[in-house]
């Protein structure tokens, strides 16, 4: 909750992390709204991976990208990499939807739990900062692929265990 009402204010607040940025002033009724929303965006990450719950304990590998989703740690190839909560909550996304296009709509609805009708770079963003801490050789292949036009899709090609 800030005075600061600016676009590019919400903008940064956005882009560094922030789930949701709410202004002065403000009514009770739109706070109670916004965590009925964070609710409802919860309970839909947790059936997101074909509709079934995150067991705990869950983890989820994809080639040398560890994901333990109770103990909130990635790792890449044995080291520890350290995201922010909403780059985590993407790269969770990425992997329960590995091969499919996903959109910046979708992923603003589903990570982020609001729709934006402008134009967002929120997501391009934190794809951007993800991917240089998930890839960080720039002569591998990649493992997040820009699809222009559309959105982006975890490389389904590398072996999963």
């Amino acid at each position: 909750v800030t005075a600061r009402a600016e676009e590019s204010d919400r903008i940064v607040g956005l882009e560094v992390g922030a789930d949701d940025y709410i202004t002065k002033p403000f009514s009770a009724k739109e706070v109670v709204a916004r965590v009925h929303a964070l609710l409802r965006r919860s309970a839909r990450a947790a059936t997101a991976a074909q509709g079934a719950p995150a067991a705990p304990g869950r983890v989820l590998e994809y080639g040398e990208v560890r994901v333990d989703l109770e103990q909130h740690v990635v790792s890449l190839e044995g080291r520890e990499v350290r995201l922010t909560a909403k780059e985590f909550l993407l790269l969770q996304y990425f992997l329960e939807h590995r091969g499919r296009v996903l959109s910046r709509d979708l992923m603003l609805t589903d990570v982020w739990g609001y729709q934006y009708t402008g134009g967002s770079r929120t997501v391009d963003v934190h794809v951007r900062r993800l991917r240089e801490k998930v890839e960080p050789d720039a002569t591998a292949p990649a493992r997040l692929m820009t699809v222009w036009g559309v959105g982006y899709r975890w490389d389904p090609s590398e072996a999963t265990t």
